[in-house]
């Protein structure tokens, strides 16, 4: 049987493709409660707003999860929609999955679709280059 994997008790069990408590994984539940210290503090944060019944979402955790494995020094957040809606109407996330990335407490990215896995590398690249001075001096400016 294809996902279904034996126990030593003899019953059938599916294998989650995503998220699911009790998972031992390289991604942070992001929740209202520890959102903003979790992207609030330097470095980068990704984020991927997702929901189970979500085929696209449920197709791109594993290739985030390889990507979280891989960068070490990033924290890879995931917030399920269905039960941080609160959190999810602060972002304005009409669309899932979205992902988000934060460098040093200031979101500097966020688009829905699932992202192929070189699109993902590509964006970490590209956040990890970024000079924060110089986005926050963009920020300052557009904010008067």
């Amino acid at each position: 049987m294809t996902g279904m994997a034996q126990g030593d008790d003899g019953f059938h069990r599916t294998q989650a493709n995503f998220p699911v408590d009790g998972d031992i994984m390289a991604t942070v539940a992001l929740t209202a409660e520890n959102f903003d210290e979790v992207t609030g503090k330097d470095g980068i944060v990704l984020v991927d707003f997702w929901a189970s019944w979500c085929g696209p979402c449920v197709r791109f955790a594993p290739t985030y999860e390889r990507s979280s494995e891989k960068h070490t020094g990033i924290t890879f957040g995931k917030v399920d929609t269905e039960a941080e809606q609160a959190l999810a109407a602060k972002f304005d996330i009409r669309s899932i999955p979205t992902i988000m990335a934060v460098r040093d407490g200031v979101i500097v990215f966020s688009q829905p679709g699932a992202l192929p896995e070189s699109a993902l590398e590509n964006l970490i690249e590209q956040v990890e280059k970024l000079d924060m001075e110089d986005v926050r001096k963009q920020l300052a400016t557009h904010s008067h």
